[in-house]
């Protein structure tokens, strides 16, 4: 434990903080037990603890409002595991870590998804420890709750184009999130804590002897069968696989993980994961008292508990979601930030100030005030317009959803008024591109351009590495792509350790592109069929490799393939003399 007198010399002169609080901090940042800890570092965490408490304090004295309030304010809160009065009390006084998980069966998040995420962004703005669990692993499997039909089994290719996907959205979204809080206010400091994790990191390492072992004595078997769950899709459904039956103990396993390893005691879900919640806390507490280790047992640090927000539906109670078949997407190639924009626009009176505090940080007054004067004058639908403004920032930028917001006011203007047709046409382009022209210019998670493309088997199989990164469109030329290979400046999926074959399942990894020869390029297929390729941080690559008889009858191009097509005629010319 750290000496008291090193917690004397925080950056507040004149304030002491006693080791016990110090180290209680220590766990909550979690700080890798490999890192060397100066005493600058301990007297940053022994500032940003006396300032959570003196926060907790004008709570407590009904000076702020307490952090479960203001969700509850917002109507991020239906149904809490536990005691509101408890609940309320150990978010006011500790900095909790705290949990969202999202299986990527999907190729793309919706809205669905964002009103769990919006009260995790909420919180992280708050100064809490917030992650977003990837289900890379238990993705392979697929959640049963509310399903009488067993998940169709994906193809290894297709739940990794979907991960990678999804994996970068939220990367995005966590971008924006950022930007979009400092536009009310929320400067982001130093003790502020994101992670955006992936199951698979530690699932696959994990055998079924441990499972058992640590979990599995904890786990009823009653209490499992009692389940809805369960009970209705063994009684109205297809029956119930012991791989989803084992289910809710793998996510409570993800929890345990995090919680003994991140300092993460609480997840908040979907209006359906109450009972994996409360599966998960038990399991937490289970495992937390009954650890093989001492050193484990004595090393935990608080009752997990947890909350799900409602189901998200319009006021007439239509639902939103990929299960109800109008989901409406966060990926710009399945839902445009256009149609996006307008998708709010067309959101009725009675629901405009609900979305307002669910989708946005606007404060609840502001929110209030905007509808009253929307009120007014409901035919010109200020509330409408604000709401999808803000969606749109926050998912894709805040040049989206002034291009956006430009191209609804153009082509939706009184009819009477001329149309500039080269306004909308530069608006639209702008809005339509999917980022910068040039390889090279500088790309962010807003204006990347669209990362799913084909090309044909023959220039994956027999071309160099720089002919395949300048017809994914990751460079300019074939000879740049050389160049970034010989200084190893791009990247393949793969295994980290440079082992030339394709990353394992469910896993996001990279190793760095060498000029190995062309055949080589094959082994980082995934089922043969998909290739990843990235450049800098965002700019990514998902190659879906086709036969070369469909690339040709799709008439599509790349660039570099006329050259390509004259390359091989001279070959064949070769060849016949």
């Amino acid at each position: 434990m750290p000496s008291p007198s090193l917690l004397k010399q925080s950056a507040r002169p004149g304030l002491y903080v006693c080791a016990r609080c110090s180290f209680r901090a220590l766990q909550i940042l979690n700080t890798p037990s490999r890192r060397w800890i100066g005493q600058k570092y301990l007297a940053k965490l022994a500032d940003a603890e006396m300032s959570w408490q003196e926060k907790a304090s004008k709570i407590r004295a009904g000076e702020q409002k307490s952090m479960l309030k203001i969700l509850e304010e917002r109507g991020y809160v239906h149904s809490i595991a536990g005691t509101r009065e408890a609940v309320d009390e150990v978010m006011t006084d500790r900095r909790v870590g705290v949990y969202v998980g999202i299986d990527p069966t999907a190729s793309s998040l919706h809205i669905g998804h964002l009103l769990p995420l919006m009260a995790l962004f909420w919180m992280y703005i708050h100064g809490y420890h917030t992650v977003s669990l990837l289900g890379g692993a238990t993705s392979k499997i697929g959640d049963p709750t509310d399903r009488l039909t067993t998940r169709e089994k994906q193809a290894s290719a297709l739940r990794t184009e979907n991960m990678v996907k999804m994996h970068y959205q939220l990367k995005k979204l966590w971008g924006n999130v950022d930007s979009y809080a400092r536009k009310y206010g929320y400067t982001r400091d130093w003790a502020w804590k994101r992670a955006l994790v992936n199951n698979n990191a530690w699932m696959n390492k994990l055998g079924i002897m441990e499972v058992l072992q640590v979990l599995g004595h904890g786990m009823r078997l009653g209490p499992m069968l009692a389940r809805d769950t369960v009970k209705n899709k063994m009684e109205k459904g297809d029956g119930m696989s012991f791989a989803e039956f084992t289910y809710p103990l793998l996510q409570a396993w993800d929890w345990w993980h995090m919680y003994n390893t991140m300092g993460v005691s609480m997840q908040i879900g979907g209006s359906d994961q109450f009972g994996n919640i409360t599966a998960g806390i038990d399991a937490v507490k289970y495992i937390s008292t009954h650890h093989p280790d001492p050193a484990v047992r004595e090393a935990s640090i608080a009752t997990p508990f947890g909350f799900t927000v409602p189901l998200l539906t319009t006021s007439s109670g239509a639902k939103f979601g990929k299960s109800a078949g109008n989901a409406v997407w966060l990926d710009k190639e399945l839902t445009s930030s256009f149609d996006l924009y307008g998708f709010f626009l067309r959101t009725s009176d009675a629901d405009a100030g609900k979305y307002l505090k669910l989708f946005t940080f606007m404060p609840i007054e502001d929110v209030d005030d905007l509808v009253a004067e929307h009120m007014k004058d409901a035919s010109q639908r200020k509330a409408q317009h604000r709401l999808a403004s803000e969606f749109v920032e926050l998912v894709h930028g805040r040049e989206e959803a002034e291009s956006a917001a430009q191209q609804h006011r153009l082509l939706f203007r009184n009819r009477s008024a001329p149309l500039e047709l080269s306004s909308f046409t530069s608006s639209s382009e702008s809005a339509s591109t999917s980022g910068p022209d040039s390889p090279n210019a500088h790309i962010t998670l807003n204006n990347a351009p669209k990362p799913s493309l084909r090309l044909p088997r023959s220039l994956i199989f027999t071309k160099s590495i720089g002919r395949i990164l300048y017809a994914a469109g990751l460079v300019s030329s074939a000879s740049e792509g050389h160049r970034l290979a010989a200084s190893q400046a791009v990247y393949i999926g793969g295994p980290p350790g440079g082992e030339r074959t394709s990353m394992m399942d469910g896993q996001l990894t990279f190793q760095s592109i060498k000029l190995w020869k062309p055949e080589e390029t094959k082994n980082f297929l995934i089922q043969d069929r998909l290739l990843i390729l990235r450049r800098g941080k965002h700019n990514i690559r998902i190659v879906e490799v086709v036969s070369d008889e469909e690339y040709e009858a799709s008439r599509e191009t790349y660039p570099g393939m006329a050259s390509n097509v004259e390359a091989e005629k001279d070959d064949d010319a070769d060849n016949t003399n």
